[in-house]
């Protein structure tokens, strides 16, 4: 099927903007501290634990959650943490999964065969799961460990539809 080329612009756009917002991911020192005052220490431990470009993400998606109104802290939590999972997978390899999710799972079977590739596609591909681990770990509430298990199908009727449109946004 040939997509439109209008939508075909659209995601490569959106995806140079994450690409370069991927290779200059930032968190200053005050949004770090920030997070101490509704944090708890093993949830700020796992924060500092992720890729700079992960935890830059889920700061956005906390202030795009709170620009919808929401408040509840499981909520902000599962944003705050939801890619903790994807670890150092590098940038091709999620240059590669974005690819696979516009044209088919091929993608990844031929990129798995490269060296070097097969870790950070599985890594990827489980890191909803590897998050929500992570998160119960640390000692998250168990609603916040759902809204990170279910975060690309939710199930959480009141914010799991928030949590994947501003993770989509970001």
């Amino acid at each position: 099927m040939t997509r439109p080329r209008r939508r075909r612009h659209g995601w490569w756009a959106t995806k140079v903007r994450q690409f370069a917002r991927h290779a200059t991911a930032r968190v200053t020192a005050d949004e770090r501290g920030s997070l101490d005052a509704w944090l708890t220490p093993a949830e700020a431990r796992l924060f500092d634990t992720m890729h700079v470009a992960d935890r830059r993400h889920g700061l956005d998606v906390v202030a795009s959650l709170r620009t919808m109104g929401v408040a509840d802290r499981d909520v902000l939590v599962a944003g705050l943490l939801h890619d903790a999972g994807k670890g150092a997978t590098g940038l091709w390899a999620r240059v590669t999964w974005s690819l696979g999710e516009a044209w088919g799972s091929y993608v990844w079977r031929v990129a798995e065969r490269l060296p070097g590739m097969s870790r950070p596609l599985a890594r990827l591909r489980d890191h909803p799961e590897l998050s929500a681990a992570l998160a119960a770990a640390a000692g998250c509430s168990s609603r916040t460990v759902e809204l990170i298990r279910n975060q690309d199908a939710p199930t959480d009727p009141q914010f799991g539809e928030l949590l994947l449109a501003a993770d989509e946004a970001n």
